[in-house]
């Protein structure tokens, strides 16, 4: 907890740093800041004047910077997780979005508005294992032409899901279901098919407490020794959706990219490319559908 309950903002932020820095909390500083914003209700550029100008501290402040030093994880502190342009509404039984899958949100942009699809009136595109929505939520919004479509197999992410996804209407339909087996309705109508499934290993747990206490088991575990089953099953799928020459991005760890190049390439894909992060770690593969694995030639 903090030391002797500091009176003014800027003395309370220093605490909370040292509070978190000691608790093992990669960004103390930030997210001693980001705590407090949420509690007064105002944006971090607001929140540090205010901390210039010998502001209070707000009512609570010293109890979620002890929530955090458990390694409780931000996003379910505030209940908002930041993707892209999106806030979206977070908290227990949903992965939180990471900022490499942005990368991957922004490949399918891409394709859909300046790429092969650019001349489509109505892209159709799939989001497989949605989790909190982010990906799904990002094509809707930066491609308001689009028709989306998201599956997600846990009911409690499929909730979160659903809320961060009513804004968009009819334009984004969201199915309780298994990516191994849905949208069987659209076979071969897609034009672009995206996922983030589950791909860590059985007996690798994540060393950060936020990931292993805190995300689900179900969203992060791929199945097997090498985490590939759910990931493969994801590639069948997006095989079976896309329309000839549709794309398919999918993210993964880093040590599954070389295995992921020849699994595209068996499962009928061309053009498969390797895309790295902003720590330039190969962490997506994406290709297109070739006419011959087209579920409409098989």
């Amino acid at each position: 907890m903090l030391n002797d309950d500091p009176a003014d903002l800027a003395a309370a932020l220093r605490a909370a740093a040292a509070e978190l820095t000691a608790a093992g909390v990669p960004s103390p500083r930030a997210d001693a800041e980001l705590l407090a914003a949420h509690l007064l209700g105002i944006g971090l550029g607001e929140l540090r004047v205010a901390a210039l100008l010998g502001a209070g501290v707000p009512d609570g402040f010293a109890d979620l910077v002890a929530e955090r030093a458990r390694r409780i994880p931000l996003q379910h502190l505030t209940g908002v997780a930041h993707f892209r342009r999106l806030e979206l509404a977070v908290g227990p039984g949903v992965f939180i979005p990471r900022p490499e899958t942005e990368g991957v949100a922004q490949l399918v942009i891409d394709y859909l508005l300046t790429g092969p699809a650019a001349g489509t009136d109505r892209p159709v595109a799939i989001d497989l294992g949605t989790g909190s929505g982010a990906l799904a939520a990002s094509i809707a919004a930066e491609v308001p032409h689009s028709r989306v479509y998201a599956v997600e197999l846990s009911e409690l992410a499929h909730a979160w899901a659903s809320r961060n996804l009513r804004d968009y209407g009819d334009r984004v339909s969201l199915r309780l279901g298994d990516l191994r087996t849905a949208f069987d309705d659209l076979d071969g109508q897609a034009d672009v098919v995206v996922s983030n499934p589950p791909y860590i290993p059985d007996d690798a747990v994540p060393n950060e407490p936020e990931v292993a206490e805190h995300d689900p088991e179900l969203a992060l575990y791929g199945g097997g020794g090498d985490g590939m089953l759910l990931p493969s099953a994801a590639l069948r799928s997006a095989a079976r959706l896309l329309r000839p020459g549709g794309y398919f991005v999918m993210e993964h760890a880093e040590v599954q990219a070389a295995a992921m190049l020849g699994r595209f390439r068996q499962s009928g894909f061309t053009g498969v490319s390797s895309h790295r992060d902003l720590a330039g770690k190969a962490r997506a593969t994406s290709g297109y559908l070739a006419d011959a694995a087209s579920p409409s030639k098989k």
